[in-house]
């Protein structure tokens, strides 16, 4: 109790000095600063403006930063305050210019403080020191303006900093962080001799609407051959790799998929140009634009990774079976018409609704009632039904997740699963590695998907591993 009798004295000194001081130029701006971070409407904009930038790592850091702000709150407003039950300060010293309207709320901890910091920490881990900092001196004048407008003690101010450095640093685990260029290790072979400069022997497919790309390829390779893949992907690509020294392709993880079967079928390198919705495996080679895709072909550069197959199709990303093919199968149903994001919502209504029913499945002899059966081409870093980095592309190992039903609701237990087993609490949820799995249904078919893609399958599924198979630029 003295110890906190203390603590409340030099917190209420601290106060009265920062009550009287006088920072000329900043009178006005910190006031208008605390009240443009009201329920973090300043972080939603920092968010927006890195979403809006088109690099990839900022649009990683506005995520984690929202993510993280989602956290903090809770703690804050629902344990913290709760549980301390403080007043705010009596702010009659300070000067009437820069006095806000003394919030409702208990006082400790101080919640702009906690978003403050938890954005600032959750963007450091993502975006480069030259955007970080900046939005951390922003994050620390927001808090600091908490106790000079009068409406927090330091006290609430450093507890909320503790708070959110803690959520920033906790969304790692929820969601792993990107790793360095070249993202996931692979086994390096030679570098591939005599590639001509100016794309000699380098055939591209690429999907319709994908003119960034295609131009990009154009004017970096005039003797490359670019190809716009017709209505048969699959054929397009076969008819080009038989004529390709290397072999690129500009689409999505989907269209990487379909060539990377032809480049294993005929011995080819394969050059990925990131230019769909997702680009998982394009990121995880260091790959994030177009012009990365050309300096990774001038390189030479070629690694050699695992691919994945089941029933007869490969995988370079992952396998699965349950509720996420029901996912694909009825958002494309629809995206002609409404568009794929409107579509998307839709499918996940549908499949999340009433009607849904888990699977019957017996997995390597055992029987299940699942939601879902993830496969992943080598293991991936987080936990979780839905993981979505890798650290290695040739372990030598599926990296299998199981959602498995509750008896007594299901689908309620199922959302708090997916939850819960990225944390590692949920006893229906299952993950290990093998190098091989088998799957049976009691009807003999199944439906699955793979690197995005659709496709029924008779009998026994089986999944299985083609070590360092496959060679692409990085």
């Amino acid at each position: 109790m003295r110890l906190r009798a203390h603590l409340n004295r030099l917190d209420k000194r601290l106060f009265a000095a920062v009550a009287d001081a006088h920072l000329p130029g900043l009178e006005r701006v910190l006031p208008k600063l605390s009240r443009v971070a009201d329920n973090a409407l300043l972080w939603a904009g920092v968010s927006g403006a890195f979403a809006l930038s088109g690099r990839r790592d900022l649009r990683r850091a506005a995520t984690r930063g929202l993510l993280a702000i989602s956290l903090a709150g809770p703690l804050v407003n629902l344990v913290g305050k709760q549980f301390f039950g403080r007043n705010r300060p009596v702010a009659d010293t300070l000067p009437l210019g820069r006095l806000l309207t003394t919030p409702r709320s208990l006082s400790f901890p101080s919640g702009h403080s906690a978003s403050a910091a938890a954005f600032a920490a959750a963007v450091s881990l993502e975006a480069p020191a030259r955007f970080a900092a900046p939005v951390a001196l922003l994050a620390a004048a927001v808090c600091f303006s908490r106790v000079y407008t009068g409406v927090h003690y330091p006290g609430d101010v450093l507890a909320g900093i503790a708070i959110g450095v803690a959520t920033g640093l906790m969304t790692r685990r929820v969601w792993p962080e990107a790793t360095e260029a070249g993202r996931a290790r692979a086994s390096t072979t030679a570098p591939l001799a005599g590639l001509d400069p100016g794309g000699e022997g380098l055939v591209a497919v690429v999907d319709p609407g994908t003119d960034p790309a295609a131009d990009a390829l154009r004017d970096a390779f005039p003797r490359a051959e670019v190809v716009e893949a017709a209505a048969d992907l699959g054929a397009t690509v076969r008819e080009a790799v038989g004529r390709a020294k290397v072999l690129a392709v500009a689409g999505g993880d989907g269209t990487v998929n379909r060539a990377a079967q032809e480049a294993l079928e005929h011995d080819r390198p394969l050059l990925v140009v990131p230019a769909g919705t997702l680009n998982h495996f394009a990121g995880e080679l260091g790959i994030d634009d177009p012009a990365e895709a050309v300096r990774a072909y001038r390189s030479g550069d070629l690694v050699a990774v695992d691919v994945g197959e089941v029933a007869g199709r490969i995988f370079v990303n992952n396998a699965s079976l349950g509720v996420y093919p029901a996912l694909v199968d009825r958002r494309e149903a629809r995206q002609r018409r409404i568009g794929k994001w409107p579509a998307l919502l839709w499918a996940l209504a549908e499949v999340l609704g009433p009607e849904a029913r888990p699977l019957d499945l017996v997995v390597d002899g055992v029987p299940y009632r699942a939601w879902l059966l993830f496969v992943g081409n080598c293991r991936y870093e987080s936990r979780g039904a839905a993981p979505v980095r890798r650290r290695r592309l040739e372990d030598g190992v599926l990296d299998i997740r199981l959602l498995t039903a509750a008896r007594r609701l299901p689908r309620l237990r199922a959302f708090g699963t997916v939850l819960a087993s990225r944390l590692g609490v949920s006893r229906h949820y299952r993950q290990w590695q093998a190098d091989t799995l088998r799957v049976a249904t009691p009807s003999g078919t199944v439906r699955l998907a793979h690197d995005g893609e659709t496709f029924t399958a008779t009998g026994d599924v089986v999944f299985t591993k083609r070590p360092r198979a496959l060679h692409v630029f990085r």
